[in-house]
Order: C-alpha cells, then sequence, then structure tokens
C-alpha cells in the first residue's frame, strides 16, 4: 500500500506545477493515513486475539454467514447469553422487538422495532444476515426471507424480520453449547 502511494504522488502529483507546502501537506497527509493503517492493523490483531479466548466466537462462527468481526461484536454485545431467560428477552435487549403504538381507541396499522437496545448489536446482525443471505449461504434463513418476500413484505422489514430469527438462532446457540445446524 505504501509503495503504491508513493508511486501516485511521483507518477501524478509531480507532472503539474505544485508548490513545495502543497506537496509537502499532501506527503504529511500520505505518512498520516499509512499510520493510521498500521494502527488499525494493530487492533484489528489484538481483536482476534482476544477473540480467540472466547469459546462463544467459535460457536458463533458455525452460522453461515457470520465471520470472525460479526461473532466476536455479537458475542461482546450480548455478553452472558444466561442472563436472558428467553429469546424474547435478547430480542428486546437487542431492540428488534416491534413497539405496538395504540391510544384508546386508536390502534397503529404498522408496527416498526423499538431500537432500544444495542445499536452495534442490532447492525451485526443484520450485516450477518446480508450475508447469510448472499449467494443463499444460509438456506435456513434465505427460506424465511424467501417465504416472507413472497408475503408482500418490504425488503428492510424482512432482513429485520430475519434478524429477529438469527437471533433466535444465537440465543439457542448460546444457551445450548451447541454449534449450528444446516
Amino acid at each position: 500500500m505504501k509503495v503504491e502511494l508513493l508511486d501516485i504522488i511521483y507518477q501524478q502529483w509531480f507532472r503539474g506545477k505544485r508548490s513545495v507546502a502543497q506537496t509537502q501537506m499532501l506527503q504529511s497527509m500520505v505518512s498520516l493515513l499509512l499510520s493510521m493503517q498500521e494502527q488499525l492493523q494493530a487492533i484489528e490483531e489484538q481483536m482476534q486475539r482476544l477473540a480467540e479466548a472466547f469459546p462463544e466466537v467459535e460457536l458463533l462462527k458455525s452460522i453461515p454467514g457470520v465471520g470472525d468481526k460479526l461473532a466476536a461484536t455479537i458475542v461482546s454485545e450480548i455478553g452472558d447469553a444466561q442472563q436472558f431467560d428467553d429469546p424474547k428477552q435478547l430480542v428486546a435487549f437487542a431492540g428488534l422487538d416491534p413497539g405496538v403504538h395504540s391510544s384508546g381507541q386508536f390502534v397503529a396499522t404498522s408496527n416498526r422495532i423499538t431500537k432500544r437496545g444495542s445499536k452495534r448489536l442490532r447492525r451485526a446482525l443484520y450485516l450477518a444476515v446480508q450475508c447469510g443471505l448472499r449467494r443463499g449461504t444460509n438456506p435456513k434463513l434465505k427460506g424465511y426471507y424467501d417465504k416472507k418476500r413472497q408475503e408482500g413484505k418490504p425488503y428492510k422489514v424482512t432482513v429485520i424480520a430475519c434478524a429477529n430469527k438469527l437471533l433466535h438462532h444465537i440465543y439457542a446457540i448460546l444457551r445450548k453449547g451447541q454449534p449450528y445446524q444446516t
């Protein structure tokens, strides 16, 4: 990466008229970018080492579409699955439970998710569903997705329903200590 950036600087930058200040600023920015990339690499390596210490991460990696980073994120956000008595509590913790809006005789026709829980967990689940649906990686999730789409549900509503279902699977995996069954 460093060599490519320097090649771009020498090939493209110096063709036109550039002041010394502009050249110095560009070199400083490239240096800063390379330093940030090195720091990011070190952080990712540290995350990988920490994730290997948790057996739950390996269990969640057995789910098609869930890799190292998503599994580590989900485990870190959920914590101990034993703190939840049933999967509905975990769904509420994630903020994926439907919020019912009614007052007196008014009953809302559309129910949205509450979003009261962990937004990082919701995002990780959303990404896990999208990865599981891509190219049919997760057949159980793909079947459920297709069923909901045939019912006429919009894409995002269906993906959130799949995230809810995936969270139920995750709850069972963490409580039983057994990998995902395809």
